[in-house]
C-alpha cells in the first residue's frame, strides 16, 4: 500500500476479535493505492496488535450494529481520500481487483458515484458458484461524500447519490468453516432479521426495491415483493428447493449441501420463528379485549 499525501482511496475495516482472518484480509490490500482503517469494537485478541503492524490507523468505537458502525467511520474517521471502501475482515480482494480498482481510479469515469464489486463466496474452502450465488453484486466502493449505509438491523447495504457501474472482478467472502461460530452469528442476525421485519420501517434511507433496476435492487424487489409476502415457514422451504434444485446447488457437492440448506433454509426458519415469537408476545402484552 502506498502512503502518498493525497491516496485516492481510503479502505475501511470493520473487527472484532478478528485475529485468524485479518492477516489475509490486509495482506490482499497489497499493490492498492490506499490509506487502511481499521475500527474495532472491543477486541480482546491480537486484532488490534495485527492492525498497526500493517500499517492501518486504528479507532475504537462501540458497536451498535453494521449500519451505524460503518456511517459512524465514514464520518469520524480523518480519511484524506475522496473515494471509500468497506471491507470485513473475512473479506479479501483478488489481485484482478486490486489492479482494476487502481486503474478505474487513476481517472474515475465521469459522473460515477460508485461501483458494484462481484462477490465470490466460499464457504468450508468452497467456492460456492451455483444455487444463484454467484455472481452476487455488492456497492462497497463510492465516492465519500456521495454514499452511506442504510438504516437496518442487519443485511445493510450502501446508498450511493449518483450513477453507479460495475467492477469486472471479484473480491472473496471467506465464510468461516467454524459451524459453531458460523451458527452463533446467524442465530444473532435472525433475531435482528425479526425485529427489523417486525418494525415495517420504510423510509427514503433504504435500498430501492426495483424489479429492472442494479442486483440490488432487484435482489430487496424479491424479498420485499415476493418472498416477504409469502407464507410464513413455508416460504423458507420453497426457497431452498428453489436455489438446491432449481438453480442447481447440489453442483456445489457436500459443503454446499450444508450451506444452502443452513444459508437457504435453516437460517430463513430461525428468522420465521423469531417473528412468531415477537407476535405472540406482543398479542400477550395486549390481551384479549384491549
Amino acid at each position: 500500500m502506498t502512503t502518498h499525501r493525497d491516496p485516492p482511496l481510503a479502505v475501511v475495516v470493520l473487527t472484532h476479535n478478528e485475529e485468524r482472518n485479518l492477516p489475509a484480509c490486509l495482506s490482499s490490500l497489497a499493490g492498492l493505492d490506499c490509506e487502511l482503517f481499521v475500527v474495532d469494537s472491543g477486541s480482546t485478541d491480537g486484532t488490534p496488535r495485527i492492525a498497526r503492524e500493517a500499517g492501518a490507523t486504528v479507532v475504537h468505537h462501540p458497536f451498535e450494529h453494521y449500519g451505524a458502525q460503518r456511517n459512524w467511520a465514514q464520518a469520524a474517521l480523518p480519511i484524506r481520500a475522496a473515494w471509500v471502501l468497506h471491507l470485513d475482515a473475512d473479506e479479501r480482494l483478488t489481485p484482478a481487483l486490486v489492479h482494476e480498482i487502481n486503474a478505474v481510479l487513476r481517472a474515475p469515469p465521469a459522473g460515477v458515484a460508485g461501483f458494484l464489486l462481484r462477490k465470490r463466496t466460499v464457504f468450508m474452502g468452497r467456492w460456492i458458484r451455483h444455487g444463484g450465488h454467484y455472481p452476487s453484486y455488492h456497492l462497497r466502493l463510492f465516492r465519500r461524500d456521495a454514499g452511506r449505509c442504510e438504516d437496518r438491523l442487519y443485511d445493510q447495504h450502501f446508498l450511493v447519490r449518483g450513477r453507479v457501474l460495475r467492477l469486472r472482478h471479484d473480491y472473496v467472502d471467506v465464510l468461516t468453516s467454524d459451524l459453531r461460530t458460523w451458527t452463533e452469528r446467524h442465530a444473532r442476525w435472525a433475531e435482528l432479521e425479526a425485529r427489523e421485519l417486525l418494525s415495517g420501517r420504510q423510509d427514503g434511507r433504504r435500498v430501492r426495491a426495483a424489479l429492472t433496476g442494479n442486483p440490488i435492487e432487484r435482489r430487496r424487489w424479491l424479498r420485499d415483493g415476493v418472498y416477504a409476502r409469502a407464507p410464513v415457514f413455508g416460504r423458507c422451504l420453497a426457497y431452498w428447493l428453489y436455489r438446491y434444485l432449481l438453480r442447481a446447488g447440489f453442483l456445489d457437492g457436500t459443503e454446499g449441501l450444508i450451506f444452502h440448506f443452513l444459508q437457504g433454509f435453516w437460517y430463513r426458519f430461525l428468522v420465521d420463528a423469531q417473528l412468531h415469537q415477537y407476535r405472540r408476545l406482543r398479542r400477550a402484552r395486549i390481551g384479549p379485549g384491549s
